[in-house]
């Protein structure tokens, strides 16, 4: 596949994912199933979509890989907490919101 194609699967899934936790912030109790379904395939295809393209653009391993990797794992579990933290959910948007902003400024800007 070319890296194009990767690219638009990984902000897709990105896409979905964070919807997906929003939802779960917001959501009765009885979507829990579904929507963590869905955020698990999204963090999935996003992981092996933004793996792939890191093979096509054979950018070895940087620094600032790992930090999205952290951003990912995070934004990934959020979900989960969101329908077991009720109390906390004005403090998971900000999380939420963090790491994806951490996570896009890590792309555009290579620190490290």
């Amino acid at each position: 596949m070319s890296p194009t194609v990767y690219h638009i699967l990984h902000v897709l899934s990105l896409l979905a994912l964070y919807g997906g936790t929003f939802y779960a912030f917001a959501a009765p109790a009885e979507t829990r199933k579904a929507t963590l379904a869905l955020t698990g395939v999204a963090s999935l295809l996003m992981l092996i979509s933004g793996f792939g393209l890191l093979a096509k653009l054979q950018l070895g391993f940087p620094v600032w890989v790992i930090v999205k990797l952290v951003c990912w794992l995070g934004l990934s579990a959020l979900g989960g907490i969101g329908y077991r933290r009720r109390g906390a959910i004005g403090a998971l948007k900000g999380t939420a919101f963090g790491l994806a902003a951490i996570a896009v400024v890590m792309v555009y800007t290579k620190p490290f």
